[in-house]
């Protein structure tokens, strides 16, 4: 009999988890010195779609694409012109790390693993993407797919 291998958003443990996340992390943001300027006009609902697109990203039902109505141009489409710097990238990854520990998301290295590397992954496009004067990326572009390990060669701009 074959293994069946979760997707992560089932080994993460699931919406709740991903919804937790992204609120716990999205109250430190407010809080934060540095990233607070940054969000300071954020919805209310932000950190619910962050997490609707994130959970979708990792194996999870399309709470983003079909209940938000998004995109992957319209994540994008959000970091365009913000002129993100490396330091905000770090500082938010260091703070979305750190409450992922502090609700007990999955810490094994394999789901880690694939967890830092799309976190890495996406961080840096946004910082891409922000210092650009338009969505490079079309309305027919999927959404991302994340699995337990592949990243699809390397970045090669637009």
């Amino acid at each position: 009999m074959e293994k069946q291998i979760p997707t992560l958003y089932e080994w993460a443990g699931g919406q709740e988890k991903f919804e937790l996340l992204t609120e716990r992390f999205y109250e430190k943001v407010q809080a934060d010195e540095v990233l607070s300027k940054v969000f300071q006009h954020m919805s209310p609902a932000h950190a619910k779609r962050v997490a609707h697109f994130i959970a979708e990203v990792f194996g999870g039902g399309k709470l983003y694409t079909e209940g938000d109505q998004g995109s992957h141009a319209k994540m994008v489409q959000h970091h365009i012109g913000k002129m993100l710097t490396d330091d905000l990238r770090k500082r938010w990854l260091q703070l979305l790390l750190e409450t992922a520990d502090e609700i007990g998301l999955k810490d094994d290295p394999e789901f880690r693993s694939a967890f830092v590397g799309y976190l890495e992954w996406g961080s840096r496009l946004a910082v891409i993407n922000s210092q650009l004067p338009e969505n490079p990326i079309g309305h027919t572009e999927p959404m991302p797919k994340w699995g337990w390990g592949e990243t699809g060669g390397p970045y090669i701009p637009g």
